[in-house]
């Protein structure tokens, strides 16, 4: 099951995990609320996983592809690293399985407070258009994820403030739409 927590005010390093105190844990539910949904899947068959095959023809996931990111493996990776901290919002749903190693993402609740959830092998997370967040290597440095995507992929990030693009305002209307 997806772990998910307020994170501390702290500036150290991102890779860690970055648990206020006292713990304040966030559950499913809440994650649904910000409109982030969560599966469990067996990420050993991802190729011929039939729950997978299920959801990607359900929401139309019709592109994909597998990024590695570690040092070895990604070009340019402590700039890329550096991208993926920054926060941003994207115009078209992020859509993130991981098949191997883990890490973070981190979104805004509806009081602009971060929570950050730790993804690892088997979750797939939807994080919808419009939600500011960001990306963070957990300390093993390492994950690899499938990418997915309604239509053609698109990379563009837009950094906060993007508060113009309709997007967000959609996004905004979702929010208030939600108790």
């Amino acid at each position: 099951m997806v772990q998910a927590w307020y994170m501390d005010e702290s500036a150290d390093d991102p890779r860690r995990p970055h648990r206020a105190e006292p713990s304040r844990p966030v559950g499913l539910e809440q994650l649904r609320r910000l409109g982030v949904l969560y599966w469990k899947l067996d990420a050993d068959k991802y190729e011929n996983d039939p729950e997978l095959e299920k959801i990607r023809k359900e929401r139309n996931y019709c592109w994909m592809d597998i990024i590695t990111i570690c040092k070895d493996k990604l070009p340019n990776y402590e700039d890329k690293i550096k991208v993926f901290y920054e926060e941003h919002l994207h115009l078209d749903d992020e859509i993130r399985y991981i098949l191997d190693g883990s890490g973070y993402f981190d979104v805004r609740d509806k009081e602009d407070r971060w929570i950050r959830i730790f993804m690892e092998k088997g979750d797939m997370i939807t994080l919808p258009a419009g939600i500011y967040h960001r990306f963070s290597l957990d300390e093993r440095n390492y994950v690899k994820a499938m990418r997915l995507f309604v239509g053609e992929p698109v990379w563009t990030a837009y950094n906060r403030p993007a508060d113009h693009f309709e997007a967000r305002g959609q996004y905004l209307d979702f929010l208030a739409q939600t108790v």
